[in-house]
Order: C-alpha cells, then sequence, then structure tokens
C-alpha cells in the first residue's frame, strides 16, 4: 500500500501536470499526424492505410469513446487525450522514482524536468500516440519495482496485462516485451515462477494486445499473405529500410545532439551522468537496474539511427528514463552535500527549460536557416511552432482549411497534400462546410472525389477549376509541376494551362 504522503504528492503532480497540458493544449484542428488522429477517428477507422505498425489501435478506441462526448471541439477534446496521458506520464515518474529511492525531491526534480521537456510537452498537447505509451511504460517500470520487492505473483500478471496494452497501442512497447521475456525465462528457470504462472502472465498480454492482434488476423484472412502483413505488423507499409537503417550521417548525428539538448536546456542534465554512473549501485536489485539500462540504451540507438523526418519524438521513451536518472543524480548529489540552498538551485534549473523555449525561435532562425526555406504553411511560424512546445490558442490549420474552402468555386478540386489534407477534410467534413468541394490526395479524400492523375488532369480541367496547396516538388504531382502553370490565390494556388 502507498503512503497517504505518497498520493498526496502523486495526485498534486497530477494535477499540476494536467493543468499545464490543458493550459496549453492546442483547442483546434492541427496538421500533419494530428489531424490524421482525428480524421480516423471521426471515422472509427482502426486501421488506417499506412500499415498496421502504424494503425495504434488502442490509442483509436480511446479516441473513439471521447468522440462520443458532446463537450466542445472534436479536434480539441482529442488532443486532451495526450494531455491527460502526459500528466499521467509525469505523476508515474515521480512514482516509480519515490519507490526506487524513498525520497520525494529526487522524484519530484524527475517529474517537473520530463514535464518541462520540449519534445514531452510538445507531444502532451497535440493528438498522439506517445504520451499514452509512454504513461504505460512507467506503470510498467512501477508494476516490475513492486514484484521485485515483494515476489507477489500478481505484479507479473498485471505487468503482463500493461505491455500487452502497449503493443496496442505503439510497438515501442517490443523493446519492454524482449526485456520482460528474458526476465520471465530466468524466473522459470530459477523455479522462482511455475509454468501456469507464465501461461497466465502470455494469456492476459494475448487478451490485452487483442485490438491489434484483430487487425494482424483479419488483414491476413483478407489479403492471404501471412509475410506481407507480417511486414506490414512490424515496419508499416513503407518504413522498413528506414526501421533498419544502420548507417548515419554527420548531418543525422548534429540534428539528434541538438534536439536532446533542446529537451533538457539545463545545467542539470549533468545530473544524468550522475544517475548513469551511479545507477547499478541504487537500484533495488541488478535484474531491475539492468532492465532499465537496457531500455534506455535500446530506445536511445533507435531514435538515434532512425532517419524518419520526425525521429526527434523517437527519443521520447529515452527521455522518460532519462528524467528518472537526472532524480537519480539529484538524489546521489544531495544526499552527499545536503544544502538546502543547493537544493533549491536544483529546483530552480529543473524549470529553466520554459524560460529557455521563449528564446529558442529566435535562435533557431540564426543556427539552423533551413527550417525556415522549406515549404512554409500559411498561419504558421516555422520556428515557433517547431520549436515552443506550448500550442495555446493556435488555430492556423483551422484557419487556413476554413479559407481555403471558402474562396475556392463550387464544385472545385483541391489537390491536398498528406500535411494539408485532413485539416481540409475535418472542416468539410466534422464542420460541415462546402460538401460540393471535392478534395484529393495521396492518401485520404473527400467523398465521390474524381480520379486525379496524369490521365484524367485534363478532362477535370474542363469541367471543374483545380488547386493545389503547394506547387513546390514533393508537395504536388510531377505531371502537374511539368505541364502546367499556377497562379496564387489566396492559401491556395489555381492550375492553369500554359497557354
Amino acid at each position: 500500500m502507498l503512503s497517504r504522503s505518497i498520493l498526496f504528492w502523486y495526485l498534486v503532480i497530477l494535477t499540476g501536470a494536467m493543468l499545464l497540458y490543458a493550459i496549453t493544449c492546442a483547442p483546434a484542428i492541427l496538421w500533419q499526424d494530428s489531424a490524421l488522429f482525428v480524421y480516423r477517428i471521426w471515422h472509427n477507422d482502426l486501421q488506417g492505410n499506412l500499415g498496421l505498425a502504424l494503425a495504434h489501435p488502442l490509442y483509436i478506441i480511446i479516441g473513439i469513446i471521447v468522440k462520443h462526448i458532446p463537450i466542445g471541439d472534436l479536434a480539441h477534446r482529442i488532443n486532451l487525450i495526450s494531455a491527460v496521458c502526459g500528466a499521467l506520464t509525469v505523476a508515474n515518474l515521480f512514482l516509480l522514482v519515490r519507490l526506487w529511492l524513498g525520497r520525494h525531491l529526487p522524484a519530484i526534480i524527475a517529474a517537473l524536468t520530463l514535464a518541462v521537456s520540449w519534445t514531452f510537452w510538445q507531444q502532451a498537447v497535440i493528438a498522439e500516440t506517445y504520451t499514452l505509451y509512454t504513461a504505460q511504460m512507467l506503470a510498467e517500470l512501477i508494476v516490475l519495482l513492486q514484484y521485485i520487492r515483494t515476489k507477489k505473483i500478481g505484479y507479473l500478471y498485471l505487468l503482463g496485462l500493461i505491455n500487452g496494452l502497449a503493443i496496442a497501442n505503439h510497438l515501442w512497447a517490443v523493446f519492454a516485451l524482449v526485456c520482460y521475456a528474458v526476465l520471465l525465462i530466468v524466473l522459470l528457470a530459477h523455479k522462482q515462477i511455475r509454468l501456469k504462472h507464465l501461461c497466465i502472465i502470455v494469456l492476459l498480454w494475448l487478451i490485452a494486445a487483442s485490438p491489434y492482434e484483430y487487425l494482424i488476423i483479419r488483414s491476413i484472412i483478407r489479403s492471404g499473405d501471412v509475410y506481407a502483413t507480417l511486414a506490414s505488423a512490424v515496419f508499416g507499409d513503407m518504413w522498413q529500410g528506414r526501421v533498419l537503417n544502420t548507417s548515419i550521417s554527420t548531418k543525422i548525428v548534429f540534428e539528434n545532439i541538438i534536439f536532446i539538448l533542446l529537451n533538457f536546456p539545463t545545467p542539470n542534465f549533468v545530473l544524468f551522468f550522475v544517475g548513469l554512473w551511479t545507477l547499478r549501485k541504487t537500484g533495488p536489485t541488478r535484474t531491475f537496474t539492468s532492465i532499465i539500462l537496457a531500455l534506455i540504451i535500446l530506445h536511445f540507438v533507435f531514435a538515434f539511427r532512425y532517419t524518419v523526418p520526425d525521429r526527434y519524438v523517437f527519443f521520447l521513451p529515452f527521455y522518460c528514463l532519462a528524467a528518472a536518472l537526472i532524480g537519480l543524480g539529484a538524489d546521489v548529489v544531495l544526499r552527499r552535500y545536503n544544502p538546502k540552498v543547493l537544493a533549491f538551485v536544483v529546483l530552480a534549473f529543473t524549470l529553466l527549460p520554459i524560460l529557455a523555449y521563449c528564446f529558442t525561435p529566435a535562435i533557431g532562425r540564426k543556427i539552423y536557416p533551413p527550417l525556415g526555406q522549406r515549404r512554409q504553411r500559411p498561419y504558421r511560424d516555422e520556428y515557433k511552432y517547431f520549436l515552443q512546445p506550448w500550442k495555446t490558442g493556435y488555430r492556423g490549420a483551422e484557419r487556413f482549411a476554413n479559407e481555403a474552402l471558402n474562396t475556392v468555386e463550387k464544385n472545385a478540386i483541391i489537390y491536398a497534400y498528406t500535411t494539408d489534407v485532413h485539416a481540409l477534410l475535418y472542416v468539410q467534413q466534422v464542420k460541415g462546410k462546402h460538401s460540393d468541394v471535392k478534395i484529393v490526395s495521396a492518401h485520404d479524400m473527400s467523398e465521390n472525389a474524381p480520379v486525379f492523375s496524369e490521365d484524367t488532369i485534363e478532362q477535370l480541367l474542363k469541367i471543374s477549376t483545380i488547386y493545389v496547396t503547394s506547387p513546390m516538388p514533393g508537395y504536388c504531382p510531377d505531371f502537374l509541376l511539368k505541364r502546367y502553370n499556377f497562379e496564387k490565390s489566396g492559401v491556395l494556388w489555381k492550375v492553369s494551362r500554359p497557354d
């Protein structure tokens, strides 16, 4: 049983983090994957069209439940799922470190460090799957710690259940699954658990992971291709090369270092190395510290050599564990020196990132011009949108979609890049605006949208006005860029023949 003091501080940190993320949460539809998740939830789409590895069915199920709460804007409610899960993650980190070290202050330092870190804060205020996973990962480690200390088999049952749910949300959970599988084999070999216990753990895991298993089985039945389905379940439809990548460039190394420093722009980051150095000496058992260390290494290495554009978010599990080690390092330092002034300084440095993020957009413009040279989206300052974690009051994507639909002619066609398409579809389908306009893209489209290809473009131009959201290579079909002209029209570009 947890003491009243621990429960009190858990609730204080949970409430504080919830207020932070709720206040800074995006109030409307966003760009890119966030808009895609809202679109899928609106359509009750458990699988999506990017491959099974990117289905995240548990998150979609939670979103569908939230969709039926008739309060406020749908996109805002879905964004708040991340805020709630983010607050649970921060509170779970406090609980893990508190149970581990037996002191409140290091646990509070760890929780605050994660709460205001750049990537975690950013993902806690938009529609994404990541904070749900981090809440689950830390819950697993709490349960694991309790099993190691009490040897009660019920904690292993709970561990199997939580990890199964985590698999149903995100395949990051495979890393922890490997660690737990090794642990269970060792426990079975040393007769610390029985075969029937292992069977129960596996059964609970299978039940909890059933949303993902259902998608895999359904895909095998429909396609008849076991290999293709399993490849999709592990890599998605187009990311196998990047998932298995073993080579990195100097540019990627530089950017990864910048990502890490952005999350911990504080002298307290030195405490991470202190915690890492003393990890084996402070853990309750070698088993626990070995699993912590394995998870740190696995998540760090995976993210560091990953090459997708948004790879910075794949460091999130590492950041959670790094924050725990910062708490451990703080405990080591404060136990050795123990002055109240030092404790105050460490706490003050914990909040330093909030101030730093006020200046990161200006600094980014000076040291990283390529960010501003990429395709600019209407009503979106790339530096502020990317480098400041809060999204309070941001309605840029919704404003763009409204303006685009309001300015085109009746029955017009808009070709949208994947960044923009779901914001347009959200305003059209959820908000009920301009259903006559046909929105087409490489993926999702309006109902009854025409076939948009090199073979049909001339016929479509005869009967409709056609617009694109960007005339830049990579964001617009090549057959349009080679043969047609583009005229700026509000937030869109109008397509016309050269003559």
